[in-house]
């Protein structure tokens, strides 16, 4: 893909990207750790350990799944920087525009994902 074919792709990763930044700080209360953040909200003394456990372990699972979007996003940025956008990272071939408009931040034909998904799980 070519700078003018990306453009509205960069521009709705650079959107995306601003919107994620702001729900973490959001969700924080500013710049606090998820970490701290899980401390202060659930470390009530009437709170079960089980419960303040629980309630933590969802804090950071929602910090991991927030910082793999994020860095989806950031190497999606890098691969139009670098001329390989909408090129899957795994075969080369292009990716279809239907699956970049709907996920910006695709680095896999449809395939290949499978084929990851299923290495994953597995």
């Amino acid at each position: 893909m070519d700078k003018p074919q990306t453009a509205p792709y960069q521009q709705q990763l650079l959107t995306m990207r601003t919107k994620l930044l702001a729900q973490i700080s959001a969700q924080r209360g500013g710049t606090v750790s998820r970490a701290d953040a899980a401390a202060e909200h659930f470390g009530h003394p009437e709170d079960s350990r089980a419960q303040v456990a629980t309630e933590r372990d969802i804090e950071f699972a929602l910090g991991e799944r927030e910082t793999a979007e994020l860095a989806a996003i950031d190497a999606a940025l890098a691969r139009i920087e670098s001329g390989r956008y909408g090129q899957c990272i795994s075969c080369g071939v292009a990716i279809p525009a239907a699956r970049l408009d709907a996920s910006p931040e695709a680095e896999r034909c449809i395939p290949c994902q499978v084929k990851a998904e299923h290495l994953r799980a597995s």
